[in-house]
This record gives structure tokens, sequence and C-alpha cells, in this order.
């Protein structure tokens, strides 16, 4: 045992010099940056951490730092790499050197960063995202939606002062077809840690207005590629994958997709291409229109000229068969008057034949063919008289007989 104690200055000292010859050199180390901060010097001081990755418990911890000269590289270098803001929460591959300060104990000094490893991670990460939501069958919800022949009442989520959104609505304004759109903007925080309680409250807003609506764009425009992350999250995936209407995204650039433009409906690179797009699909269904329009006065000329040939024709044929018609008529007319002379001459010899029958009766029973046969009429007063009773003596009576009259005066009353 050392008879002369330490203090713990020299204690520290003596770890100082004996870590500095054990671990003299640069090593790369795999960890996650946790409490990442920088002040006015520009000097970031951090922690590194580990995580066990079933239970999720730390397992091992360390401080960190990265000097002013070095860091003002390595973030945009990092970030512009990855698309990833240098933050809390993502996993890192670093270069470090180990230190031992007296005061301020163990710590490792970043020197390097492989950003490749990180891509590789948050690549990671979106996988287990994107094979969450298929799992749970969600993720191509949106994109089986039928997107609208009319999208003119667009629900707009981004930055009100944002130049992406600008472009958006100057766009659709001055289209070259003079289309009319409807949009309303639903403003959302579009960079930073608070992007998916932003973006979430808008489509909450939205649902609950959902009637008003035919689309819901997403869009940013002059922000960093490294502000992306934010549109990594599966809460802001799933509630997209599940929106009742179809999704349009311009967030990112060519050569970045985010998991929400993976479960939107459709994925365009900038405000102003979804724009186009929507202007797009007004033409598209402007054109469909004007070739129904087209093909509908085709369809109908078709159908007049050829009910005016039907017409045509049956004009021609109702001329014939009229004509055919008065003809038959005509013969018929004529057959009947020759009926109808016959059956009058007939009947007029039948009607002569009975008058002769009668007239002969009537001249069988007139008063001169009687006479003539030695019978007389004995008149009073004109009167014929066919009763003795009627006769008072003294009555002058008229005999008529066939040649001549008598005339006779009663001298005694007739007995009956």
């Amino acid at each position: 045992m050392n008879q002369h104690p330490f203090s713990l200055l020299e204690l520290n000292a003596l770890v100082k010099r004996s870590l500095e010859q054990c671990l003299p050199d640069e090593y790369w180390v795999q960890a996650e940056l946790s409490d990442v901060r920088s002040n006015a010097t520009g000097h970031c001081y951090l922690e590194l951490i580990q995580k066990d990755p079933r239970s999720n418990n730390l397992i091992a911890k360390a401080r960190g730092n990265i000097w002013n000269n070095v860091y003002r590289l390595l973030k945009p270098y990092f970030e512009e790499a990855t698309g990833q803001l240098f933050t809390s929460g993502i996993k890192v591959l670093i270069k470090v050197t180990v230190q031992f300060h007296e005061l301020y104990g163990y710590s490792l000094t970043v020197q390097d960063i492989d950003p490749t490893y990180t891509l590789g991670d948050m690549a990671r990460r979106r996988r287990e995202i994107l094979l969450q939501l298929s799992q749970e069958g969600v993720l191509t919800l949106n994109k089986e939606l039928e997107l609208p022949e009319l999208p003119q009442r667009i629900a707009v989520i981004s930055s009100a002062t944002a130049a992406g959104y600008g472009d958006f609505c100057h766009q659709l304004q001055n289209n070259p077809y003079r289309f009319f759109f409807y949009t309303e903007l639903f403003p959302a925080l579009m960079q930073g840690s608070q992007v998916e309680e932003s973006v979430l409250a808008a489509l909450d807003r939205i649902n609950a207005r959902i009637a008003d609506f035919d689309m819901v764009v997403i869009i940013r425009g002059g922000g960093a590629t490294s502000d992306l992350s934010g549109f990594d999250t599966y809460l802001l995936a799933a509630s997209c994958a599940q929106f009742p209407l179809p999704i349009i995204t311009g967030i990112g650039h060519e050569r970045d997709e985010t998991v929400l433009d993976s479960v939107a409906h459709t994925r365009v690179k900038t405000p102003t291409a979804a724009a186009e797009l929507l202007i797009n699909l007004m033409h598209e269904t402007a054109v469909r229109l004007a070739d129904l329009a087209t093909q509908l006065e085709q369809r109908t000329l078709a159908r007049l000229e050829f009910e005016r040939r039907k017409l045509s024709t049956s004009q021609s044929r109702i001329s014939s068969s009229v004509g055919l018609c008065l003809s038959d008529a005509h013969y018929a007319l004529l057959t009947v008057g020759k009926e109808l002379k016959r059956a009058s001459i007939t009947l007029l010899s039948h009607q002569k034949h009975r008058l002769e029958l009668l007239q002969q009766r009537v001249s069988d029973a007139s008063p001169d063919k009687l006479l003539s046969r030695g019978y007389s009429i004995t008149l009073k007063e004109g009167k014929v008289v066919t009763d003795s009773s009627q006769l008072r003596a003294g009555d002058e009576l008229t005999t008529r007989l066939y040649k001549g009259e008598v005339t006779s005066i009663i001298n005694h009353k007739p007995l009956k």
C-alpha cells in the first residue's frame, strides 16, 4: 500500500496520463446523440448514450464536445448529406479522442462524423415505419382514393410566410386555362421539432370541415433539406395514410423522399409542381368534357340526319300509300256506285210495281167505279147519308149516279 496518499487532483492527473498513454488514438464510436447544445462561442456540447435494444434502458453514457473549428464544418456537412438535423435522438458514427480533465472528468471530443451511418439508420427507421403501416393495412389507403375530376377546393397545409406557398397560389391563380381554384390555408410549422404536432393539428381542422374540400396539399419551400426529419414520423404518416381526402405532398427535393411522401396519394418535387398537377387534372377533365360535347354534337347531328332520311322515306311511302289508297277507294266507290244504281233501279222497279198495284186497288175502290156498276151515293147538304135516322121529312137529298144527279125531297120520315 502506498504510504503517501494522493490528492484528488493528483489522482485525476494520474488517470489523465494513463488514459492518454492507453488511448492515444482516434476511435470510431457508434452512439445516439442526447442533449445537444451549442453556445455563443460556437462550441457544441452533447451527451452520447447507448440503450439496450430490448429494454431501451441506458447502458452507457459519456459527455462529448465539438470545438468551434470542427463544429462549424461538421454540422452543415452532416445535415446536407443526411437531410437530418444534427440534434438529439439520432444515431451517429463519430470519430473521437478520449479526454480526461482534472476538473471536468471524462469526455469524448468529436473530430469527424460519417453521415452514411446515420443515413442507414434513418433509412432503417423509415423502413420500420412503412413496414408497421403495411402490417396494419393502412399503408396504401390514401393512394387508393380516386382523385376528384374537378379539384377546385384545396386545403393547403403550409407556413403562411413560406415562399413555396406563395408560388403555389400564384401558379393556380395565373393558370393558362383560367380555371378557378378555391384555396384555404391551414397554417403549420414546416421545420423544427414541432412539425409533427403542427401538421397533425392542421389535419384535424381540415377533417372537421371535410365536406368543404376536394383535396389536401402539404407543401413547404425554401427550407433546408435537414428539416425533413419532421415528416418521417409514424403518427404523421399513419394519419395521412388514413385521411379521407387525397393528399398531395411537395415538401422536399427530388432526391429526398420522406415517409409522408411514401403514404401520400401523390408526391411531387415542389409546391409549383403541386399546382401544375391540379391544373393538369382540371385540364384533362376539360378536354374530356370537350370531347364528350363534340361526340354529343356529332351523334345528335347523325341521329337527326338518320331521322330526316327516315322521315323522307316515310313521306315517300305515305305519298305512294295515299295514291294507292285513293285509287282503291275510287275503284271501290265506282263499284259501290254501280251496285247502288242497280239496287236503286231494282228498288224503284219494285216500288213502281207496288204503286201500280195500289193504284189499281185505289182505282177499283173509287166511287166512280162503284157508280159505274149501278150503285149511287145519297148526299144531304154535301155529306154522304149512310143512316136513314139522320133524315127528316122535308130534307133535300142529292142522289149521284154514274151519269148525272137526281134531287129529291123527303115527304115522309123514313122508316128504320
